[in-house]
Parts: structure tokens; sequence; C-alpha cells
């Protein structure tokens, strides 16, 4: 029983040796820094001398030889001297050192190494000092010395299998964690402690010889050499090269390097902060070409090293605000340049559509750059699926073809990499291989802004009031719950710039959102997984593990939701929206009225953000339990309920009427006991539902209470015969007997519903109140015309509430015509781009879609296929005549298209994905849907015979454009 419990009493002790941060307290102790804020983050020996000087660092080591030492002695309490378990010990001990302590651990093993098998660690020992003291390179000295001690063990104790394989599994556990965490030698050693200088620039030897196989810190060689070394290490061919750190004598690289006529060298600049995000820096340093000397080698160093300085480079980066920091250099093999050029992998120009630009010509790529030379143009497009991929090409020259489709692909695919960041690339052809010379942000075309997501959250054209109101709540409640997860890691994050508006649409900050993902660990896609239902790539463990905090919050704010949900609901929420609905606000003046808004809004701040989680929740929980989007009942979901209620009502009018004047249908029903009583009902119908609208989350658009047309319009064509297929509504019916309906997914689906209920209750309220407040105005003359108080924002409603503000009274009119204006031209742009780059987007032109002649491809979202005629449906200011032959090709979808689809064959819509509204109702009435077919409006024609699949999300076209 002794040995069981020296296992348990190792594997549990061990790790939390190993993670007790004692340099942390010495460092803090004696110089108050966290070291955890500092340098790399890391809490670790290299940090203390670096941080906190000499006698801290050596504190810190004898700190951690002591947790060596210590494992080791432990076990041989219950174990054996010179037992495996001893090395064992040491696993358990880094593994808590790297998860818990935040260090590598190195310290611990070799001292430990040292009581275990003293022979071993001579050997190794003596290994590594000879190899520093030749090569200079701490990296291959660290990984050889992985290599080779497990080696000298099998040699010393060959007949001990147990001991071999726990010394291997320890390197291995070494060298991973070597390639996980970063080391606070490689930050510059002038900028640490004054008595380690010296100790870091020998340790740092390995500097002089640094090459693009390596892992490099833009931090220390430039974002160029970094770039080109994380895009080498990626598997694309990038020319071999080496870097010269700021700080670094070239001495040795130069004697290393033996330039020819045969074998030329390119010299080119990598400065701190050059092709960045920020700046890119383009042509401000030098570029030394056909180096063939050593003695041109040393030459051109000095030249590129002193263009930093050079007037115009230091007025360029004045000019961006960049700081000054220092200049490394980049030394490759020179490519013999067959054809040559640089790639855009988004149009700088035009700033939107899917097309990579492409210019090549013959010979070196520096003929492109430096504008001397008109090279041949291209436009590509690549269509990647599941399967297959293609790219079409636009434009003809002497360059191959199929060259310049494979820099398209190339250029598409190292996009993908930086997570859709586009991308400006540098490129080479020698006859036999693609080069990679540089790749950088085009920093013309950042931020990026995305319209998926706000197209169904904030979709259509949309006022400066709702604007004012929708965009601090929205924002505000994802900040939140993004800092829950990130921690401290959030600091730095603007979270009110995550929306903005380009056109009078949403778009959301893509690279705001991108940098958060990565800060979380997460797939660039996640967004749109939680969202829309796209698929998602697994995040990795270390990611998870680093994440765990802050992911344990949100999930615990996700299994309260309900319970957290339903308090609120009673306590808040219904008494709030009781006292709204009792409030005689045609009798209020402004100042109550403004009172009343601002009760409104606490009650929506509060709405907002189970309006967000509901929705992630759900989609999560379909995720992780893979329940099909047609095993789920909607009928919570207002606008759904709606829907069935008017069909079933309908469906009793027809029964009271036999035969109907479809214009008169109301006042047939009046002449008759039970009409009469059907009208009641549709009037508490009216009343139940009439807080819903066209776009539910746009306070300007008229709800169903004060524009109940279309509902009657609805209701009569229900009654002519358009009525849902019985055989889906019943198919869904028993999907949900018993059971289904308390399943996880079930129970979050239907809290979402009665989320979206509460949320439009208290939108329509806040907009019922602004209303009051501009018939106040409109007969007071300060506002002269119907819809004026919506091109105010909020903040001017206020001022002019109170009365303080006499400059806004006189620039009144003419600021709400200048505002009406634009929103009327950008209410006539047909098709807003999907992304848009930069704060000042151009005007959009014609969208790039990715269809070929006959196919346009988008989202599954409603199962079946069927063939129609095409009606193009932009709003829905006048509804259409509608049947089973119709395929109904809209813009978004929302509450108020919904009842459309109750006669409509099909759906096409340019945004949305499986769990948006028109998808859901299409599939509560199995009609097939296909969803984001990017530019349908555009393409597709009034009268024009398409077929749709609902379940591979393809459009197929017709040339027949007869009308009907």
């Amino acid at each position: 029983m002794f040995e069981p419990w020296g296992i348990l009493v190792i594997l549990i002790a061990c790790p939390l040796l190993g993670g007790l941060p004692l340099i942390g307290w010495i460092t803090y102790a004696l110089t108050h820094k966290q070291l955890s804020q500092v340098g790399t983050g890391n809490i670790s020996v290299s940090a203390a001398f670096y941080h906190g000087g000499r006698f801290v660092g050596i504190l810190a080591v004898l700190s951690e030889a002591f947790k060596g030492v210590a494992a080791v002695l432990l076990t041989r309490v219950f174990f054996p001297e010179g037992s495996h378990w001893e090395l064992i010990a040491l696993i358990a001990l880094v593994i808590g050192r790297y998860w818990v302590g935040r260090g590598a651990g190195t310290t611990n093993v070799v001292w430990g190494f040292v009581v275990h098998d003293p022979l071993v660690a001579i050997f190794v020992s003596f290994f590594a000092i000879i190899s520093f003291t030749i090569l200079q390179s701490r990296r291959v000295v660290k990984f050889g010395v992985l290599l080779l001690f497990p080696l000298f063990v099998a040699l010393l104790h060959i007949s001990d299998i147990p001991r071999m394989l726990a010394a291997v599994a320890l390197a291995g556990l070494m060298g991973w964690i070597y390639t996980k965490i970063p080391d606070d030698l490689n930050l510059p050693a002038q900028e640490a402690q004054t008595e380690s200088q010296a100790m870091l620039e020998f340790l740092r030897g390995d500097r002089v010889m640094v090459s693009l196989d390596e892992e490099l810190d833009a931090a220390i060689v430039g974002e160029k050499a970094a770039t080109l070394s994380q895009i080498k290490r990626w598997g694309y061919p990038v020319p071999k090269g080496w870097v010269l750190a700021p700080i670094d004598n070239p001495q040795l690289l130069t004697e290393f390097l033996q330039p020819s006529e045969l074998s030329p060298l390119v010299v080119r600049s990598s400065a701190i902060g050059e092709d960045s995000e920020q700046a890119s820096a383009a042509g401000q340093y030098e570029t030394v070409l056909n180096v063939t000397s050593p003695e041109a080698l040393q030459s051109a160093i000095v030249q590129v090293q002193a263009s930093y300085n050079q007037p115009s480079a230091v007025q360029y980066r004045h000019d961006r605000g960049s700081n000054d920091t220092a200049m490394a250099v980049l030394i490759q093999q020179q490519i013999q340049s067959v054809y040559s050029g640089v790639a855009f992998s988004r149009d700088p120009i035009t700033q939107q559509g899917d097309a990579i630009i492409i210019e090549a010509l013959s010979g070196s790529p520096t003929q492109v750059v430096s504008g001397k030379v008109t090279p041949e143009q291209y436009r590509a497009f690549v269509l990647e699926t599941e399967n297959s991929s293609s790219v079409q090409l636009e434009g003809q020259g002497r360059v191959p073809q199929a060259l310049i489709k494979q820099v398209a692909y190339l250029a598409y695919r190292i996009e993908k990499r930086y997570h859709g960041t586009p991308q400006d690339i540098e490129w080479s052809y020698d006859g036999q291989t693609l080069w990679v010379l540089q790749s950088r942000p085009i920093t013309t075309l950042l931020p990026m802004w995305t319209r998926k997501i706000a197209a169904e959250v904030i979709p259509g054209v949309i006022h400066p009031l709702t604007w004012s109101i929708n965009r601090p709540l929205t924002c505000g409640v994802w900040g939140e719950l993004f800092t829950l997860v990130l921690g401290e890691r959030a600091l730095g994050l603007d979270f009110s710039e995550t929306a903005t508006l380009h056109y009078s649409r949403a778009y959301f900050n893509a690279s705001l959102l991108g940098n958060i993902f990565l800060r979380m660990g997460l797939p660039s896609e996640s967004l749109e997984f939680l969202t829309r239902g796209a698929k998602l790539s697994k995040p990795s463990w270390e990611s998870t593990w680093k994440n765990l905090p802050g992911l344990g919050k949100l999930l615990r704010r996700e299994l309260s939701l309900e319970k957290d949900f339903k308090r609120d609901y009673h306590n808040r929420f219904i008494p709030g929206l009781s006292q709204l609905a009792q409030s005689d606000i045609d009798n209020f003046e402004p100042s109550k009225l403004l009172a009343r808004i601002d009760f409104t809004l606490e009650l929506v701040r509060q709405g907002t953000y189970y309006s967000i989680l509901a929705p992630l929740s759900a989609a999560l929980r379909q995720g992780i339990f893979r329940v099909k989007d047609g095993q789920i009942d909607h009928s919570v979901t207002p606008e759904v309920a709606a829907l069935r209620s008017l069909s079933a009502l309908a469906t009793d009018a027809k029964q009271v009427l036999l035969e109907f004047e479809p214009q008169q249908v109301f006042e047939q029903l009046k002449q008759t006991p039970q009409g009469e009583k059907i009208l009641r009902e549709f009037d508490e119908l009216l009343q139940d539902y009439g807080y819903l609208s066209e776009v539910g989350t746009d306070i300007s658009v008229s709800t169903w209470r004060e524009n109940p047309l279309m509902i009657k319009q609805m209701f009569v064509q229900l009654m002519q015969g358009n009525e849902p297929q019985s055989g889906a509504k019943d198919a869904i019916n028993s999907i949900f007997a018993g059971k289904r309906k308390r399943s996880f997914v079930q129970r979050r689906v239907d809290i979402k519903g009665r989320v979206t209920e509460v949320y439009s209750r208290l939108l329509a309220e806040l907009r019922w109140s602004f209303v009051a407040l501009e018939k106040i105005w409109l007969k007071s003359g300060l506002l002269k015309k119907t819809g004026d108080i919506f091109f105010l924002n909020f903040d001017e409603v206020r001022r002019l509430v109170v009365g303080d503000d006499s400059r806004l009274i006189e620039e009144l009119d003419k600021l709400v015509e200048l505002r009406r204006s634009q929103f009327v031209q950008d209410s006539q742009i047909i098709q807003v781009p999907l992304l848009v780059y930069g704060n000042t987007p151009p005007h959009p032109l014609a969208p790039s879609a990715l269809y070929s002649d006959q196919i346009l491809q988008g989202i599954g979202a409603s199962p079946g296929q069927v063939e129609g005629r095409v009606k193009v449906l932009r709003n829905l200011q006048d509804v259409p005549e509608i049947d089973r032959d119709t395929i109904l090709v809209v813009p978004y979808t929302d509450s108020g298209w919904a009842p459309l689809l109750l006669r409509a064959g099909g759906l096409i819509a340019e945004v949305g994905g499986r769990l948006s509204h028109g998808a859901i109702v299409a599939r509560e009435y199995g009609i097939p849907a296909v969803m984001d077919v990017r530019g349908a409006t555009w393409l597709l024609q009034d009268g024009q015979r398409v077929r749709i699949d609902g379940s591979r999300g393809i459009v197929e076209l017709s040339n027949d454009l007869r009308p009907e």
C-alpha cells in the first residue's frame, strides 16, 4: 500500500509545488514588479534576471532549484533512489510549472536531474557548454540537450526500460513547452536591468545567426522578417534568409555568408513597425540588390541601416504618429526571376468585392513596385467549396495564365491564414517555384467592416435616432461578454468601435472581432457560428485552457440564463411593461415623455443582454447536441405564433364566408354574428402582436398596431386558400410531442422566443414615446414633417426637451433636411457590399458575387427543391400578388417579411443563415430557402425562372425572362 500512496502524493504535490509562483513573489517583494504584467508575461528565471537584476535572478534560480531537488527527494521517501518515479515527479513538476506557474521549468529539471543522475547531468552539461561556445545558439543547444539526455539515460541504464521511457517523455514535454512559451531573453538586452545586460547579451549570441527558419518576434526583428518566417513555417516557398537584429554585430554573419556572382544576395529593411497594420512604410527604406561579395554585403547592411534615419523616413513616421524604434536587416538569397509582381488579395482602389488584383511582368519585382514600368494587370476570383476550388480570371497578357491563377490562389490562402486581413504580396517565379518575397497588410483597407451578422441584427436602412440608441446598447453587451472571457487581455480593446454605419446600414468591425478572437484563442469564424450557425473549427486545447477562467464565468452565465431571465421577467420586465401600457402618453408633456423614454431604456439595456446571450446560448446548444433545425419548435417566437394564430383565424373566417369579395371581406364579416366574433378576435390578435414591425430592432419603423394594412392583406390572402402545408405542420407538431420540448436545446429556444417578445414590446413602447413627442413638436412647429424626429440622435432629442441649446434649435430644420436627404440617397442604393474597408468607403459599385453562368451559391436553410419565377422584393411598401409559383428574392428577412412566406413557393435572401427569421418560418411551412446569396436582388430579375435546392444551398438560373 506504500507505493500507491507515493504515486498519489507525487501526482498531487509535485504539480502544486511547480505552480508555486516563488519567482513572482521574490521579484515583487524586492522590486514591486509584477512579472505577469511585463515583458512576455512569463514568471521565469530569465524574466527575474531581465526585470529584477542579478540578485533577484540568483534568488529565482535558487528557488526553482529547490523545487527540482525537493521533487526528487520527495519521491525517495516512497521509492528507491534512482527510480523512474523521480523522472515522473519532474514531469508532474514541469506540468504544474507551465500550466499554473507560467514558466518552462528548465531550472527545475536541471537541478532535479543533478540529484537524480549526476553522471548524466555532467555529460549533458559538458555538451551544452561546448556547443554554446562554438555555435552561440541557445535554440540549437536547448533542443540538442533534449535529444541528448534521453540518449545518455538509455546508454547508461539500458536495462531500465521505464526509466528510458520517462526520460523520453520528459524531453518531449520540455520540447513542446519550448515551442509554446516565449522567452524574456529574446527581449532587447539594452532594456534589461543594467547589471544583467552583459549576461543577457552573451546568452543572446544566437541572434547573430538567426534565420527565417525560426519563429521570430516582430518586436525585435520587424514585421517583414517575422511575417516571412511565419509564412515559411506554414510551408510556403520563401527564399532562404537571415536577420540582423538592431543590436547585433554583423561581422559573424558577413563572414558566414559568401555572396558571389553565382549566388547573389539581397539586403532589405525590416524596421520595427514596418509592414504592420498601422503603417506599411512602403518605399521609405533601402533595398540593395545583387550583393556579390562580403565587402559589398557589409556596405549594403550599413546603407540599409542608415536609411532608417533619412529625412523622408523620419517625416513618414512623424506623419503616421509612429514611434522611432530601430532597424533590423533582412538578408536573403536573390531569386533569378522569370516573372514577378505584386498581388492584392482585395482591390485597394474600389475597396470592395472579392476580386484579387495582380500586377505582373517579366523579370524583377522591383520594376512593379518602382512605378517605372507599366505591368500587366489581372483580376481574379477564387471559388472554393468543401470539395474543390477554381480561379476565374479577367485580363490577358504575356504572363502565363496558369501562373496568374497560381498567384491568385496563393494570395487567397495567405489572406485566410491572416484571418481575412487583406494582404499586399510581392512574388517571384524562377521557372520552377512561385516564391513569396513579402506579405503585409493593406493598411488603406483597415479596419474591415462586415455586413454579415449585422444585416440580421439590425437590417435595412437605419435612421440616426435608432442607431444612437442601438449602437451603445449592442456594443456595450458584446464588450461585457468579451471582457468576461478575456479578463486582463481585454485591455486596449475599444468595444465602442464594434459597429458603425456605412450607407446608413449597420456594419460590424471585423478587424476588432478578429483581434478579440485571436486573444481568446478561438477560430476566426466563431462569431458567425454563434449567430448564424456557420461551421466552426475546434479551438486548441492550449487556448481553451488559457481562457478557462473566463469561459467558466461565461458558462455560469449561460447555465443561469433561464433562472436569471425568469427572475427579471417577473420582477422587472412584466411590471415595467404593465406600467408603460397604462400610461396615457397622448397627454404627456415633453419632460414627462423624456422620463418615460429613460425608464424604457433602462429596461431595454437589460433586455439587450438577454437578446444577445439567449440566441448565442441556443445556437451553442444546438451545435453541441447536434439537433437538426427541423427538430426545433419556434412557436414561442412572436412572429411565428402570430402567423399561426392568423392562419387559424383565416380558416374560421372561410367557414363563415363561403363566398366573398377580397376587397370586401371585413365589411362582409360585419354582417353576421359569427363574422363579428372573428373581427373581435382579429382585433385581439392585432392588440396582442401589434408591437411587431417589419424590422423588430428599428424603432423608426411603424408597428403592426399603427399600420395594420399588411396584416389585413395577409388575412385575406390566407382566406383565398394560400395556407401552410398541413403535412409540414403535422410533422412539426408530432416532433415536439412529449419530452422533446423539455430538451436542453428546446428550452433555450423557448427562452429566446420569450426574450424576443419582451425586447420587441419594449422597443415598441420606446417608439410610441418618440412618436408622441414628435406630435407635440409638429404641433408647435419645431419639426416640419412626420418622421423628422428619427433623423435626430438621442442626445439631440434630450437637448431639445431641456430647451437650453438655442443653436441646435436654430439649425434644426437644416440638420434634419440634410440627414433626410442622405438617408434617401442611401436608401436608393440597391446593393451594398458585404465587406467594406476603412472608415470612409467609396460609393458601392455593382457587387462581385460568387457565381458561375448558371449557378448561385448560398447557405441551405430549409430543405427541399422547387422551381418558379422570381419576384424581387426590396421593401414592404407594396406587397405584390404571390403564389406557390413565386420565388421571393429579398435583401434580408425579419418579422415583417415572414407572412409573405405563407404564399410563396421558395425564398432566396442576400444575407442570413439557418437561424434567421426567414429560415425559421420557411422550415415551419416546408418552403425551400437559400440564404446568404450575395447580390441576389441585383443578379436576378422579375419573371426569371429559377430552381432552388434548399438542402445544398444552390440556385440554378435560367435565361427565361418572360414576364408573368
